[in-house]
């Protein structure tokens, strides 16, 4: 009788990260460790299709986020979108990375609520629950409802319990949390005016802006 395989399970939380901040990184620990995730993947955006262009690099994003996350067992740096020479579209990360796990492992999309909202004019968006589970960070003080068309995918797809989600892909549910009041908008807007961002981000990020000037008023 052969041995049962090991199902991993690994997450992937996209972003511009422009610079990733606290917020950002006390959501993903939160999940990795709520759902036991063996790997919780930020997965910064290239050129994100519904996003402006972020102000920084791809290259200093990327150096910013890994900062961030080293020696944080569970949270690790996908740089897949940053080697696209093409808008970064969810359903192509997925299918790679569908492609490298084994057929049972659990993929896990983290969303917050408003991109959730946005699903429909996402790129093949029917297709990503194909490839994936779905992750939605909900808020106490979400006031935004979703389309009509998601609420016809909520009522046959939706488990209310999250850490119950089965097989690899095919299901959407809720994590609850209070988020911090922390925005890239804020974070930028403060060292633009030549104020401290000590505390919002990482010592290692914090040091990284001040090492290549970003973010300065004159940039």
């Amino acid at each position: 009788m052969s041995e049962p395989v090991a199902v991993r399970r690994v997450g992937i939380l996209g972003g511009t990260f422009d610079p990733v901040h606290i917020g950002h990184l006390r959501s993903a620990l939160e999940v990795a460790e709520f759902m036991r995730l063996d790997e919780l993947r930020l997965l910064p955006n290239a050129r994100p299709p519904h996003r402006d262009t972020p102000q920084v690099s791809a290259q200093d994003r990327l150096a910013m986020v890994r900062g961030a996350v080293a020696g944080v067992g569970c949270l690790s740096v996908d740089d897949r979108e940053l080697a696209r020479d093409k808008p970064s579209y969810t359903i192509d990360t997925l299918e790679s990375l569908r492609a490298e796990l084994n057929t049972h492992d659990q993929l896990f999309l983290v969303l917050g609520w408003d991109a959730f909202c946005g699903l429909p004019s996402w790129h093949r968006w029917e297709e990503l629950l194909q490839h994936c589970h779905i992750l939605v960070l909900q808020r106490p003080d979400a006031d935004v409802e979703p389309p009509d068309a998601l609420r016809n995918l909520l009522a046959a797809r939706s488990q209310s319990d999250p850490t119950a989600m089965s097989g690899p892909a095919g299901h959407i549910s809720f994590v609850w949390q209070t988020p911090l009041a922390v925005s890239a908008t804020q974070i930028r807007q403060l060292l633009a005016s030549g104020k401290s961002a000590r505390f919002l981000v990482p010592d290692a990020v914090l040091a990284y802006i001040e090492a290549h000037d970003l973010y300065r008023a004159s940039n």
